[in-house]
């Protein structure tokens, strides 16, 4: 559905997971053993992995200036389980916080938030205006005002609609 180019950093594992439900035709890429596969989860974890999917869901919405689709347990108890340690490069003295368990979606996500948080991207990982929809995208536009994924799909609609409306 998005004709964007993926999010910078961390945040293209957060857009890949809210991504990988299509609301619009109800395919869940995590009923797939290659969906899974392409974030590391096992059947095991796909519950806790919808879970935390639907409540970033909600936070890029809320970037995005929208209400809530649905009520999820709230993003910051799903990564309080999700601890990180400070790492320092000594070459160059960089600082980075990386996820205890690296295998953990949460401890990964996590880590991707605090990333974000200090390059300041966080804000502008954002969720489609339409209800359809729901799909995240990286708002690379000057203001960081977008509103759909898509222009050519979501965005044409809208405007379609309101047409129409008139």
């Amino acid at each position: 559905m998005n004709d964007r180019a993926p999010a910078p950093g961390g945040l293209a594992l957060i857009q890949s997971l809210v991504n990988t439900l299509d609301i619009e035709s109800g395919r869940d890429a995590l009923d797939t053993a290659e969906g899974r596969a392409r974030l590391d989860l096992t059947e095991a974890d796909v519950e806790a992995a919808r879970e935390l999917r639907e409540s970033l869901r909600v936070v890029c919405l809320a970037h995005a200036g929208h209400p809530a689709h649905r009520e999820v347990r709230p993003l910051d108890e799903l990564l309080a389980s999700a601890p990180l340690v400070l790492t320092v490069t000594e070459a160059d003295g960089s600082a980075a916080l990386r996820p205890v368990d690296p295998a953990s979606l949460a401890s990964r996500v996590a880590a991707a938030v605090a990333e974000s948080l200090t390059t300041g991207t966080w804000l502008r990982l954002k969720a489609c205006e339409a209800p359809d929809c729901h799909w995240a995208y990286y708002d690379r536009s000057p203001a960081g005002r977008g509103r759909w994924c898509s222009m050519a799909v979501c965005g044409a609609r809208a405007k379609m609609r309101r047409y129409r409306a008139k």
